[in-house]
């Protein structure tokens, strides 16, 4: 495959499986940033994807344990070629599970993800804390991110404003008709995480023509595990003094607040 996503119609999906743990890329993945490239947020939910096939196919490992925390440390340049994603257990046990995955592409690594699955009991005695909800999405108002952002990802997005975003503050609301793997069922929060790494364009502090600020990373934790199509965003990016920021987010679903996510940005100016 070439190192640019080809441009004639695609299909209804973020990858294609073209062999066990080796995916394409559709035009729907194009990059932000540069044309070159995928972007990382449906490449989180491939990783999360494959770490779900990866559980499915161990004797009993899926039982009792959920998501609650996944991080992603992005090694490189994410160009628009096939990935393989490796998958093993680090840490099993039958009240916390550690899984790692790395991606490479063309022969090199290029992320790095870890993420704790976690025994349940119930907790709704003790539970609390959150956020308060956001504004339902069916109230808020349709907004079109590629005036602001180009490439596929961004453009197979429904978004709504909660509310005027203002200079690194904003709320907003995402989802997709697009599936993450064409011919094969994600979970929900596989479909979900493919969306978190949005936030860092949806709260624009300086504009992107002027201002490069791409995320290093992207950690994701869960309290509740996410349903629906709808992500929520309620988001605030932060630019330090010496080239360094950072993005936060409260993660909403259709019921209501599910957890947190953090990436820290490279600063630098394009002019």
């Amino acid at each position: 495959m070439s190192a640019q996503l080809e441009s004639h119609p695609s299909p209804s999906a973020y990858f294609e499986p073209i062999a066990p743990g080796l995916y394409r890329p559709t035009a729907h993945a194009g990059g932000a940033w540069q044309a070159d490239e995928i972007h990382f947020s449906p490449l989180g939910g491939l990783i999360v994807h494959a770490m779900d096939q990866h559980r499915a196919a161990q004797a009993g490992a899926g039982n009792g344990k959920e998501l609650g925390r996944i991080s992603f440390d992005i090694l490189g340049f994410l160009a628009a070629d096939d990935c393989e994603v490796r998958v093993e257990t680090i840490r099993p046990g039958r009240t916390i599970e550690l899984i790692e995955a790395t991606v490479l592409i063309a022969d090199r690594p290029v992320v790095l993800a870890r993420a704790w699955f976690i025994a349940t009991s119930d907790t709704t005695a003790v539970a609390g804390g959150e956020p308060s909800a956001l504004s339902p999405a069916e109230s808020s108002d349709p907004w079109s991110m590629t005036e602001t952002w180009p490439g596929g990802y961004v453009a197979s997005l429904e978004a709504r404003m909660i509310a005027p975003a203002r200079p690194g503050r904003a709320g907003a609301w995402l989802r997709t008709d697009i599936a993450l793997v064409a011919e094969e069922p994600s979970s929900p929060h596989a479909c979900f995480i493919a969306l978190v790494d949005t936030a860092n364009g949806v709260a624009v502090r300086e504009s992107p023509r002027e201002w490069a600020y791409p995320n290093l990373d992207l950690t994701v934790h869960l309290y509740r595990q996410p349903t629906g199509d709808w992500v929520g965003l309620d988001t605030t990016v932060t630019f330090g003094p010496a080239g360094h920021g950072l993005t936060s987010s409260a993660l909403h679903d259709d019921r209501g607040p599910v957890g947190r996510a953090e990436q820290i940005l490279t600063v630098r100016s394009m002019l």
